[in-house]
């Protein structure tokens, strides 16, 4: 398990409240999201599958706190948390988990398929490593096509570094030397199989040795931490210095799915990566280093917990897709 890493707080002078303040309300909307959705799922609101983003809150919001809005990701099954941080509207998140006209994809998509084109989300995916060569593609034509300097970051769990998609992906991105930033969640499980147990490296930076790709491994419970090896990555990126992998160390709170019961890992490691919850680790900071109140922290999860409940009340209220548009928003790509 990472440990915690050991800084003097003074270090946050280094920036301003406003941003901390964003960063920690960031945390607080994903977190009291997804409690919200795992309790709508059981009661059987939600149809389908949800895989949760609880406990990964730090990694999502300190990587898309450095992006530009034009900025592209792509994301995975457990990709609610990206979307929200991202900039997504809650109201729209929420209604097309219900599968409501009202929703992101007018509840065609669901979890595991959300897409936000308004801000750069090229779509959830279902496929283990499926987003990476779209990611790579949007690279490539932000840079090669458009001259332009937008960067995309492609997030990836621990077991999508073991697919061939990957390791395609890291081949060509440094080849070209493409604007693109690998962003592994290492939540130390593909599904229920241990990275120990698939991998020979303990750190999966290592995985991307072979393509000369920088490569940095980064508690992903700290959100500053994230944030920074974040902003350098994005730095080379729009400089034209090619891609970056960041390896974010993290645990998942829930099973691998809603209803999974992880018999697979141990209560006291559990305990300890709880024990490191990341937005519990940095509302302490913030307030034991005299940055602000754990009063005015309490108000803004509060605040969060009330836009919940307006994407809930949004999301009830809204209509399901009429029988005449199930085949309505699909293409055809010809010469294929």
């Amino acid at each position: 398990m990472v440990q915690p890493t050991q800084k003097n707080w003074n270090y946050l002078r280094n920036y301003d409240v406003e941003t901390l303040l964003e960063l920690y309300g960031s945390m607080c909307s994903i977190r009291r999201f997804e409690e919200r959705v795992s309790e709508l799922f059981k009661n059987g609101k939600i149809p389908g599958f949800v895989h949760l983003y609880l406990g990964q809150e730090a990694i999502a919001v300190g990587v898309c706190s450095v992006l530009q809005k034009d900025d592209y990701i792509t994301s995975t099954h457990r990709g609610h948390g990206h979307v929200i941080a991202k900039g997504g509207n809650m109201d729209r998140m929420m209604a097309e988990l219900f599968g409501k006209q009202t929703g992101c994809c007018k509840g065609k998509g669901g979890s595991m398929h959300i897409t936000d084109m308004s801000i750069g989300m090229l779509g959830a995916n279902g496929i283990v490593a499926g987003g990476l060569p779209i990611a790579l593609g949007a690279a490539y034509s932000a840079s090669r096509l458009h001259r332009t300097d937008q960067v995309t970051v492609s997030f990836f769990g621990d077991g999508a570094t073991a697919e061939g998609a990957f390791h395609e992906t890291c081949n060509l991105a440094a080849l070209w030397k493409l604007p693109i930033i690998f962003v592994c969640e290492n939540n130390q499980f593909g599904v229920g199989t241990r990275v120990s147990d698939s991998s020979p490296f303990p750190d999966l930076i290592h995985r991307v040795d072979g393509y000369g790709i920088p490569a940095v491994s980064v508690d992903g419970n700290e959100v500053l931490a994230v944030r920074e090896a974040a902003q350098k990555a994005v730095v080379n990126a729009r400089q034209g210095r090619g891609p970056t992998f960041i390896e974010c160390k993290t645990w998942r709170h829930h099973g691998h799915f809603e209803g999974e019961d992880p018999k697979y890992r141990k209560a006291s490691e559990h305990q300890a990566w709880m024990a490191r919850d990341p937005i519990e680790y940095f509302g302490r900071m913030l307030v034991e280093s005299g940055v602000v109140s754990a009063d005015l922290l309490a108000m803004i999860d509060a605040e969060a917990l009330t836009s919940i409940d307006q994407a809930v009340r949004f999301a009830e209220e809204s209509p399901y897709p009429q029988l005449a548009e199930a085949l309505e928003d699909t293409f055809i790509v010809h010469g294929v």
